[in-house]
């Protein structure tokens, strides 16, 4: 077991886990200090016993396992699609896409190992399920049309943004679980408006010069109705009881923009049981 790369790659992800477990110093003494095989031996269970305290239980009492674990297969779902687009030849048309989606593919595959390190410390980590891109043939062009990989590339990016925003309340009680998953919001953030420019630059499948690298109302600009589930509630413009398009009278679309909106586990399984085969 690289013990000292499981830290790196945790801290990567999650700079304050040494203030979680202890120290840096202490933390590593804790192994160092204790000799030969009974190290070695030891070194899985107490390990674990340190991020399971570290990271318990959410403020709702759900198992931050399980939010990991939620997480860890809509990191796998991205992962495996940008691997299998970049792999596919002559799908991505030119030098500079192919960059753009192997940058997001190495991103994706990093969400991956930081997930998979940290609940493979806890108990174990689930391995991948196997993926069907085409979701039982409702998108049979996605690996053979740009236009349609862009297309289901953005649905991924926005899905994901709204599912991490969805489980911040369940984290709210643990700091470190919750700045984690904030980091990878972000990127998955700055993911979907790269996608939405390629697509806008393209004209991709239903995308045109008005297309914005946000979300306006319940909009996705994609030509399908397969994929409205991902942007339905979207079209709020009312947050906190205030209704925002009334501020300064900045219309709806404009509030709709200001403020993205969370979906819920149960919301989001079903949209990616649609790509994992049964």
């Amino acid at each position: 077991m690289d013990l000292l790369n499981i830290f790196k790659e945790i801290e990567k992800i999650d700079p304050e886990v040494y203030d979680r477990l202890d120290s840096r110093r202490n933390a590593m003494k804790q192994f160092t200090n204790i000799s030969g095989k009974i190290a070695l031996a030891a070194i899985p269970f107490a390990l674990g016993s340190m991020f399971n305290k570290a990271y318990a239980q959410t403020s709702t009492g759900t198992s931050v396992t399980d939010v990991l674990k939620y997480a860890l297969t809509l990191e796998y779902l991205e992962a495996a699609f940008y691997t299998k687009g970049v792999a596919t030849a002559n799908l991505i048309p030119n030098a500079a896409a192919v960059a753009a989606i192997t940058t997001i593919r190495n991103h994706e595959t990093a969400h991956v190992n930081f997930l998979k390190s940290v609940l493979s410390s806890m108990g174990g980590a689930p391995a991948s399920p196997a993926f069907d891109f085409t979701a039982g043939g409702t998108f049979p062009a996605v690996f053979s049309d740009y236009n349609f990989f862009l297309a289901i590339a953005q649905t991924f990016e926005d899905t994901g943004v709204r599912a991490y925003k969805g489980q911040a309340g369940n984290l709210s009680g643990n700091a470190t679980v919750l700045t984690a998953a904030l980091s990878i919001h972000s990127v998955e953030a700055r993911h979907a408006a790269h996608i939405r420019s390629m697509r806008r630059a393209i004209g991709a499948l239903g995308a045109t010069a008005a297309l914005k690298p946000w979300i306006t109302l319940n909009q996705s600009g994609i030509a399908t109705s397969a994929v409205n589930a991902s942007y339905a509630g979207e079209e709020l413009t009312t947050q906190a009881n205030v209704n925002v398009a009334a501020l300064g009278n900045i219309g709806a679309n404009s509030a709709s923009e200001a403020f993205d909106e969370p979906l819920t586990m149960e919301q989001v399984l079903p949209i990616a049981g649609l790509f994992i085969k049964s």
